[in-house]
């Protein structure tokens, strides 16, 4: 691909406008600085960056969602409003779906990508990507649960989840807020935990998935492409 229709195409301005900063010695390709508009170059191979930032050339589709209660994370579900469901028809790229889950009554960020290796690298166990929730629970959130937390909460059946930081915003003996980081993914794992505390969730917002965080200023139930930037925290996955 020639380099001016790459930066055109990945938001850097007309073909004028990419022009001008290739003159200013504003490219580089793997290091080096260009002066010529009509270069090829692979994007997937090649380093190109502008200004010092890395371009990337999106073949595949990513999205972050702002996702709302009511709505599963599903590609399709015969009963129930999917997340897919509220992708417009001319961005529903070939493939596209949620990577992970979040409960249907959760709200929060979810990505959502037809790169299936992104998907695939995100959920592996081994790779102990940190998710981030906002929580609020029915009664007072103790200093007792959060040492339980940090030692392992233990569910009905004997299953030990792995340690986890609980940190307390706000608690009185009506309603608790706090805050949940936890590095693996079991179902309904959040629920369960306070749960075994005797505790019941009343809402789950899901803030943080590894490197990304949602974006406060996106509505809830819409989404947006990711940004460079956000892209570029995802390299280690890619």
């Amino acid at each position: 691909m020639r380099i001016d229709k790459l930066l055109a195409e990945t938001g850097f301005g007309s073909r004028r406008t990419v022009k001008r900063l290739i003159k200013s010695k504003q490219v580089s390709v793997n290091g080096e600085i260009i002066l010529e508009d009509r270069i090829n170059v692979d994007p997937e191979i090649q380093e190109v960056r502008v200004s010092g930032k890395r371009v990337y050339y999106q073949p595949h589709a990513y999205y972050m969602m702002n996702k709302p209660a009511g709505v599963v994370s599903a590609v399709e579900d015969k009963e129930n409003k999917t997340v897919i469901d509220l992708i417009k028809s001319f961005d529903k790229a070939v493939g596209l779906y949620p990577v992970g889950r979040l409960d249907k009554d959760t709200e929060g960020l979810l990505l959502l990508t037809n790169n299936g290796n992104l998907g695939y690298q995100l959920l592996l166990p081994h790779k102990h990507v940190t998710k981030t929730y906002e929580v609020r629970v029915n009664e007072r959130v103790t200093i007792e649960d959060q040492k339980a937390f940090e030692k392992g909460i233990v569910f009905h059946g004997g299953i030990t989840c792995k340690p986890a930081k609980l940190t307390i915003v706000e608690a009185n003996d009506l309603e608790s807020r706090v805050i949940v980081e936890i590095k693996e993914g079991k179902f309904h794992q959040v629920k369960k935990m306070f749960l075994a505390c005797g505790k019941k969730v009343t809402y789950l917002k899901r803030l943080t998935m590894g490197p990304l965080s949602i974006d406060e200023n996106l509505p809830v139930g819409s989404y947006r492409s990711l940004t460079r930037e956000e892209l570029e925290k995802l390299t280690p996955y890619f």
